[in-house]
């Protein structure tokens, strides 16, 4: 872990906890947690989350600050950073919204438009092409893998 992507984290954990501190209290509410986990893409386990909010909020107050956020957050965007392959499979849950196994190459577009906005329709397509060999117009996990990693 370098410094900067130290920075960066904590960085983006101060935007979505004043975002969801909109009284400027200096706390959120523990309940909003899960919410941010997910807006940032972080999938978590209900159960351990709420043992770690338990420990940052030792009054039941419902609420943690900044540090007892940190502290929670960190523990599940730390968790990942040894598995490359596990964040992928996230990302790749996360679209395959039915849960199917394999996403198909339009919203695989979406997600390396997103990934990278210089590239052109035509990048995207040829792209695809060479992912979707068997031109199902689907993109399983393996096929996912292999683009992302480049193995």
């Amino acid at each position: 872990m370098g410094a900067s992507d130290e920075d960066q984290k904590v960085a983006v954990m101060r935007k979505a906890f004043q975002m969801f501190d909109t009284t400027k209290s200096g706390f959120i509410e523990a309940i909003k947690i899960a919410t941010i986990l997910n807006t940032i893409g972080q999938l978590f386990d209900e159960a351990e989350l709420n043992s770690l909010i338990a420990q940052n909020d030792p009054d039941k107050t419902g609420k943690v600050d900044f540090d007892g956020f940190c502290d929670i957050a960190s523990h599940f965007l730390e968790e990942d950073d040894d598995d490359p392959t596990q964040e992928l499979k996230e990302a790749f849950r996360l679209y395959d919204r039915e849960g199917n196994g394999y996403i198909t190459t339009g919203t695989l577009k979406e997600i390396l438009a997103a990934l990278d906005d210089n590239l052109t329709s035509s990048d995207l397509d040829g792209i695809i092409s060479e992912i979707d060999t068997d031109g199902s117009g689907t993109v399983d996990f393996d096929e996912f893998m292999e683009m992302m990693t480049g193995d």
